[in-house]
């Protein structure tokens, strides 16, 4: 009859908690619909446009994009596919994921030094208190060529911008090392491997390592440093293993990978669920903007650094504003991100 089923005296009971969600899916106030019914349904975007030809109407405007995508601003001046790619690189973004996150061993994350509130915002921002936890930072953009540096997907920094601290985070990522026990008494031990031991690296690799094989928190930590010791018992030996003389263990230590580099942020020492000795150990790595890193506008408008440009050699307007970004022209015509 042209007419909601969610009436004033529903909204009433759910708000008083004397119905729930699964009540009104089960009496047909709230109904799913997947792609192909959608196609035979006449949906209304709210009560103002109902007719008695209409089937549907959404619940709230603001759940017709999804959590994601309404937090894209004015997406009625792009095209639908940069909406959807502006949701995936607002995920992406960078800037404080939990407020916590001194208590937390999170696995490979990155905290934005300097994170802004947006200029303009929508309403799923205040819903969700983003501005809590923004993501990103205001920079002063201008959409010109210069010098041939941000061709296509190009586009150039102030590298004066990136000196004062523009768009700079901390890498964190952690290590972890357990001593197990077995079978027959035999156990692991925390602790400088010793020349003995199977595997053993190099002595520099153990430099800094305390009495307990344990780093201290803000050691300056190179690729293929040991981070954590630990002394595995000999077991499964096979063949002439067996036979070798003066085996003690085997060297299975935490050591930082080939690429990593920085301080050590955090160290904890706890037990796990088993009792047994548990050592974790958090790499921090300064995170500065660099030729080839990648940017993107909640437009969905992305591209990488080609050119890092000192504030002297940048252009500015009349009133002396420098840009922070510069970004070719042609790509809004060609990717229609006009908003």
């Amino acid at each position: 009859n042209g007419k909601s089923r969610l009436i004033r005296e529903v909204v009433e009971k759910v708000e008083k908690g004397e119905m729930k969600w699964s009540d009104l899916v089960n009496t047909g106030i709230i109904e799913y619909l997947d792609a192909e019914e959608e196609e035979d349904s006449l949906i209304a975007f709210d009560e103002s446009e109902l007719t008695e030809k209409h089937t549907h109407i959404e619940i709230i405007k603001t759940s017709l994009f999804g959590s994601q995508a309404s937090l894209a601003v004015f997406p009625e001046h792009n095209s639908a596919g940069r909406v959807m790619l502006a949701a995936k690189m607002i995920t992406q973004g960078l800037g404080v994921y939990t407020t916590n996150y001194n208590l937390r061993l999170d696995s490979d994350v990155s905290l934005m030094h300097y994170p802004q509130r947006p200029v303009v915002d929508t309403v799923m921002y205040k819903n969700v208190k983003y501005d809590n936890h923004p993501v990103g930072a205001n920079v002063v953009i201008a959409v010109m060529t210069h010098e041939g540096y941000n061709i296509d997907d190009a586009i150039i920094f102030n590298k004066s911008s990136i000196d004062m601290g523009l768009f700079r985070s901390t890498f964190f990522k952690p290590y972890s090392c357990e001593a197990l026990r077995y079978a027959g008494g035999n156990k692991d031990k925390i602790e400088i491997p010793g020349k003995e031991v199977t595997g053993y690296r190099m002595e520099e690799d153990y430099r800094n390592l305390e009495a307990d094989g344990i780093i201290f928190p803000e050691a300056q930590v190179n690729p293929n440093d040991v981070l954590i010791g630990k002394t595995s018992p000999p077991r499964f030996l096979s063949g002439m293993e067996e036979f070798r003389v003066g085996m003690e263990g085997k060297h299975e230590s935490s050591v930082a990978s080939s690429k990593e580099k920085g301080k050590v942020d955090t160290v904890i020492i706890s037990e796990s669920d088993e009792g047994n000795k548990f050592v974790s150990v958090r790499l921090r790595q300064p995170r500065i903007p660099e030729i080839g890193d990648k940017f993107a506008t909640r437009h969905g408008q992305k591209g990488v650094i080609g050119m890092l440009v000192s504030k002297e050699d940048m252009p500015f307007t009349a009133e002396g504003i420098v840009p922070d970004v510069i970004f070719s022209p042609h790509s809004i015509p060609s990717r229609m991100t006009v908003g």
